[in-house]
C-alpha cells in the first residue's frame, strides 16, 4: 500500500495563443496507507484532470506530488507503472486481444525488454479474472464484451500489475446496480490504496473514507462522507436542492435529489 501527497498542484493548457489558461488551482490532496478517496464534483469541474496529474499523464505546472515520498514527476514512468495502477472510462483498442492477453498487459512494467511470462504471471492473471467474476472468460475476444465486462477485465488487468495505489476514473460507468456494488465492494475488500472520481454521490458516501470536492478547478471542501455531505454544500456546488438523510440501513448519508414537478 502507497501514500500519495498533492502539494500546491497547478495545471495549466496552453490555448494555442501562448497563453496558458490554469483549469487546476492550489490542489492539495492525501491518500494514505490503504485509504480509499473520492473526489466528486460537477461535469468540467476538473476531476479528470486531477487524476490525469496523478497518474504522470499531464505534467502539472506548478506544486508536488510524491508517492511513497517520491517525487513522481522525477522517476520513470516504468517506476510509476510498477506502483500504480489506472482504470479510466475509455476502453483501449484490444487489437483483436483475447482477455487474458488484455490481463496479462498488467504485467509489462514488471517484465525485462525480452521476458515471456511465466508460471507465476500466469497465476496472477487467472487469480485476477476469478477476482472480477470473469474466470470462464479468458479465450473470449476482448471486443466482444459487455460494457461492463470490459470494465472488469480492465480492473483484472490492474490487479496483475500489483500497484500500491490504485486510480479510477468514474469505475462504475459501465456497470448495472448490481455489478456497482460487487466492484466497489471487492475494491473496499483489497484494502489497496485508492483515488477514484465519483458521479453517483450515493455509491461514493458508501464506500469512501473520506471525499474532496472539485468544483471549477479547485478543492472547495473535503472530509468525510458525514461531514462533507450537507444539504448546503450539493446545492452550492451542483446547484441542486437535496434531501440529506442517514441510511436506513448503515451509518453513512444518503441523498435524495428534489426535482421540480
Amino acid at each position: 500500500m502507497s501514500t500519495l501527497s498533492i502539494e500546491a498542484l497547478s495545471w495549466a493548457v496552453n490555448d494555442g495563443r501562448n497563453d496558458a489558461r490554469l483549469l487546476l488551482q492550489d490542489i492539495n490532496l492525501h491518500v494514505g496507507e490503504g485509504e480509499f478517496v473520492g473526489l466528486i464534483g460537477p461535469n468540467g469541474s476538473g476531476k479528470t484532470s486531477l487524476l490525469r496529474c496523478a497518474y504522470r499523464s499531464s505534467e502539472p505546472a506548478s506544486g508536488s506530488l510524491h508517492l511513497d515520498g517520491q517525487n513522481l514527476w522525477r522517476q520513470t514512468p516504468r517506476w510509476s507503472a510498477q506502483r500504480i495502477a489506472v482504470v479510466l472510462q475509455e476502453f483501449p483498442q484490444e487489437f483483436g486481444l483475447r482477455v487474458n492477453d488484455v490481463v496479462a498487459m498488467g504485467r509489462t512494467p514488471h517484465k525485462g525488454l525480452f521476458d515471456g511470462m511465466n508460471a507465476e504471471d500466469t497465476e496472477l492473471v487467472v487469480h485476477a479474472l476469478r477476482q472480477v467474476g470473469l474466470s470462464s472468460m479468458g479465450d473470449h475476444f476482448f471486443a466482444n464484451l459487455s460494457g461492463g465486462e470490459k470494465q472488469r477485465v480492465l480492473l483484472a488487468r490492474a490487479l496483475v500489475q500489483q500497484p500500491g495505489l490504485l486510480i479510477l476514473d468514474e469505475p462504475t460507468n459501465h456497470l448495472d446496480p448490481c455489478y456497482q456494488l460487487e466492484l466497489l465492494r471487492h475494491l473496499r475488500s483489497l484494502g489497496l490504496s485508492t483515488l477514484a472520481s465519483f458521479h453517483d454521490l450515493n455509491l461514493a458516501a458508501a464506500f469512501c473514507d473520506r471525499l474532496y470536492v472539485v468544483s471549477a478547478g479547485r478543492l472547495v471542501a473535503s472530509g468525510t462522507p458525514a461531514e462533507l455531505l450537507t444539504t448546503e454544500l450539493l446545492e452550492s456546488v451542483f446547484g441542486v436542492q437535496a434531501l440529506v438523510d442517514q441510511h436506513p440501513l448503515h451509518a453513512y448519508p444518503r441523498i435524495t435529489w428534489i426535482t421540480q414537478a
